[in-house]
C-alpha cells in the first residue's frame, strides 16, 4: 500500500478503454465508489475512447463528477494509448469491435489485433510496474493473448481475460434449478474460450457443499440444457434486448478484479481466463479459462480437478478453438 508522508494513501491509477460504451458507463461509477479496489482506495480514472467518442466521454466524465465520490481525485479524458497507460496500476480493456453481419471470425480477430496489439505495446511502455490488465472485449481470451504478446517485458500472469460472467451466469442457473440461493452455490469452473465453446462444469461444482450432481437429479438437464445455456446466454441477451450485456458484463468485471486482489475463500475457486503452462494438457500460452484460486497477491490455477470422458471431449473443442484463434492472429504477434 503506497502513502504520502502523511500517512494518506496515493491514488491508484485506473485505466478503462471504450470507456463511453455501455460496458464502460456501467462500470466506471461502481470503480469509482469504491466497489472494485475497496472503500479507502483512492483512485485516479484514466478513460481512453476513439476520438468520434470524446464528447460522449465528457459527459460521462460530468456525471461522475456530480457523483462527489469521495475516493475519486481526477479524470484523464484521452483518445492517446500511451496516455492513458501512463503510471496505470489497474487496466481494463473493455473497447473492441464488434462481430457484425457477415463478419467471419477470422477478420473480427485481425480488426481487434489491430486495437489490443498497440494498446499491450503502450502498456509495456507506459505503465506501473505493478500493471494488472483484465481485457473485457471480446473474443476476449485471444485479445489478451494478442496484447499480451505484444508486451513481452511484462510477466505473463499480470494478464486476465474474463470468463467469469459465465460463472455468474451459471451459479444462478444451478441455484435457480435446485431451488436455493446463489450464494451457496461454489466451486463453479468455465474453462476454455469465453464463447459457444466454452465448457461450464457442473460436475465440480458445488451447491451448500454437496455435488451439483448429487442436488440435481434431472441429469439430462445438467449434460444438455443447462451447458448450452451458459454457452448461448450472451446471444439470448442481445436477441431479448438488442444489445450486448452491459451491466452484468460490468458487474462481473468488478468481480474478477475482486477475486484477483482479494484472498479465494477457503475451498471454492474462480473462473478467470490466465496464461496456460500446460495445466490439464492445455498448450502452453493460450489464455484459457481455468478455475483459479488466489491468495491476495498470487494466484495458481486450481490442481487435481477430474473430468470424464464427456468433460474431456468439451475442453478438447474449446482447446482446439483457442488454438485455431492462436493461428489466425499469428501475423499480429511478435515471433
Amino acid at each position: 500500500m503506497s502513502t504520502f508522508p502523511d500517512g494518506s494513501q496515493r491514488p491508484v491509477q485506473v485505466t478503462v478503454t471504450g470507456a463511453a460504451g455501455q460496458i464502460g458507463y456501467a462500470l466506471l461509477f461502481r470503480i469509482a465508489s469504491g466497489q472494485m479496489l475497496g472503500p479507502d482506495q483512492p483512485i485516479v480514472l484514466r478513460l481512453l475512447e476513439i476520438e468520434p467518442a470524446m464528447k460522449a466521454l465528457e459527459g460521462v466524465a460530468m456525471e461522475l463528477d456530480d457523483c462527489a465520490f469521495p475516493l475519486l481525485h481526477d479524470i484523464v479524458l484521452t483518445s492517446k494509448a500511451e496516455t492513458a497507460f501512463d503510471g496505470v496500476s489497474w487496466a481494463l480493456l473493455v473497447g473492441s469491435i464488434p462481430r457484425k453481419a457477415g463478419m467471419e471470425r477470422g477478420d473480427l480477430l485481425s480488426v481487434n489485433g489491430g486495437i489490443f496489439g498497440p494498446q499491450g505495446k503502450a502498456i509495456a511502455k507506459r505503465a506501473a510496474s505493478d500493471v494488472r490488465i483484465l481485457v473485457v472485449g471480446n473474443p476476449c481470451n485471444t485479445n489478451c493473448y494478442i496484447a499480451r504478446m505484444n508486451a513481452p517485458e511484462i510477466p505473463a500472469e499480470r494478464w486476465f481475460a474474463m470468463t467469469r460472467l459465465d460463472e455468474n451466469r451459471a451459479k444462478t442457473q444451478l441455484a435457480r434449478k435446485a431451488k436455493v440461493p446463489v450464494k451457496v452455490v461454489t466451486n463453479m469452473a468455465i474453462w476454455g474460450n469465453h464463447s459457444a465453446t466454452q465448457y461450464p462444469d457442473a460436475r465440480n461444482a458445488r451447491i451448500a457443499g454437496m455435488g451439483v450432481f448429487d442436488v440435481i437429479t434431472d441429469h439430462g438437464w445438467l449434460k444438455k440444457d443447462f451447458i448450452k445455456t451458459i454457452q448461448t446466454r450472451g446471444a439470448k441477451v442481445i436477441e431479448a434486448r438488442g444489445l450486448s450485456s452491459a451491466g452484468s458484463a460490468a458487474n462481473a468485471a468488478i468481480d474478477s478484479v475482486r477475486s484477483i486482489r482479494e484472498v479465494t475463500p477457503w475451498g471454492d475457486w474462480r473462473s478467470l481466463a490466465v496464461v496456460s503452462h500446460g495445466e490439464y494438457g492445455v498448450p502452453e500460452w493460450l489464455q484459457f479459462g481455468f478455475p483459479v484460486r488466489s491468495d491476495g497477491a498470487n494466484w495458481e490455477v486450481v490442481p487435481g480437478l477430474q473430468h470424464d470422458d464427456d468433460a474431456k471431449e468439451k475442453i478438447r473443442i474449446t482447446t482446439e478453438e483457442l488454438i485455431q484463434e492462436r493461428d489466425l492472429v499469428k501475423e499480429l504477434v511478435p515471433s
